[in-house]
């Protein structure tokens, strides 16, 4: 290969490697600018805001958000999420770096209210707990229970009798508080419960005839008992029941008996002595007829 040949190949290497570095920056160029353009500012979270907590201008900063993926009630705007001498208040969480949006927020200048936590056709209601109905205070917001009421039977007042009244209702507030307390306990005597119109009324009316109690479900599962039986005095006797009870989920039933207590020997009574038998017979000759007692013993 003579010189003219190598210096061609030398040249044509040096000018392809330019182009390749110029197409680079280029295409580089191009897709910043393309990414520029379909990104915006959205107001995001600095530190996680509980509910009731109000939205200042250093808990906020404005981070870039695709436009196609932009969320519905995003603010783009310091102005716009917080008017000039209004407040808002978090009526939902919102965690660190999170986008703040409309629906978690009070509107301009109003304050938290926990009707916005109600689903459409949800009512909130407030029953009265202690100690022992509220679980020693280990039930918190968002929890699920069921709810007793125990009660006199049929206006007597020596039959009490306790029922399931409501089953998976979700636990707003315990006293004052809708945040939980990290599993510590909270003491407080109301808990207000979300219920359907009729299990609104259902709880005002068990309220005025007897008392109630509220049992921790498990959450996330399905754990609705669709028949449940009336639970009176006599159900408390140990060792008595009316049907099989199966103690474990998933175990095989277990019949539980009444203990019988063993029979005594029985003695013989002694017999009694017999006693004298009396009948009459009629003894009849022609047109004549006569009685005679005969006496007898039974053997």
């Amino acid at each position: 290969m003579n010189r003219q040949a190598l210096i061609a190949i030398g040249t044509a290497v040096v000018l392809g490697l330019i182009a390749v570095y110029l197409a680079n920056t280029f295409l580089t160029a191009a897709q910043q600018r393309s990414e520029s353009a379909e990104l915006t500012k959205v107001a995001v979270a600095t530190v996680a805001m509980p509910y009731g907590t109000e939205v200042t201008p250093e808990k906020v900063r404005f981070a870039n958000y695709p436009k196609s993926s932009l969320p519905p009630g995003s603010y783009t705007d310091i102005a716009q999420l917080l008017p000039k001498g209004e407040r808002r208040i978090v009526l939902l969480p919102i965690g660190t770096n999170e986008p703040i949006l409309a629906d978690k927020l009070s509107g301009a200048g109003r304050n938290a209210s926990l009707s916005v936590l109600l689903p459409d056709g949800m009512r909130a209601a407030s029953v009265r707990i202690n100690d022992v109905s509220g679980v020693a205070g280990f039930i918190q917001p968002n929890d699920a229970v069921d709810v007793l009421v125990t009660r006199e039977f049929a206006g007597t007042r020596t039959e009490q009798i306790t029922d399931v009244l409501l089953q998976d209702v979700k636990v707003l507030a315990i006293g004052q508080s809708t945040q939980g307390a990290n599993g510590q306990p909270i003491n407080a005597r109301n808990a207000t419960l979300e219920v359907d119109p009729a299990g609104a009324q259902k709880l005002a009316l068990a309220q005025e005839i007897g008392s109630l109690g509220l049992v921790l479900r498990k959450p996330g599962q399905e754990q609705n008992i669709p028949f449940v039986e009336t639970v009176s005095l006599n159900d408390l006797r140990y060792g008595v029941t009316r049907r099989p009870v199966n103690m474990t989920i998933g175990a095989p039933p277990v019949q539980v008996t009444r203990a019988v207590a063993p029979k005594r020997a029985v003695q013989a009574a002694p017999r009694p002595a017999p006693r004298p038998r009396s009948n009459r017979i009629d003894v009849i000759r022609g047109t004549s007829g006569n009685q005679y007692e005969v006496g007898d013993y039974e053997g």
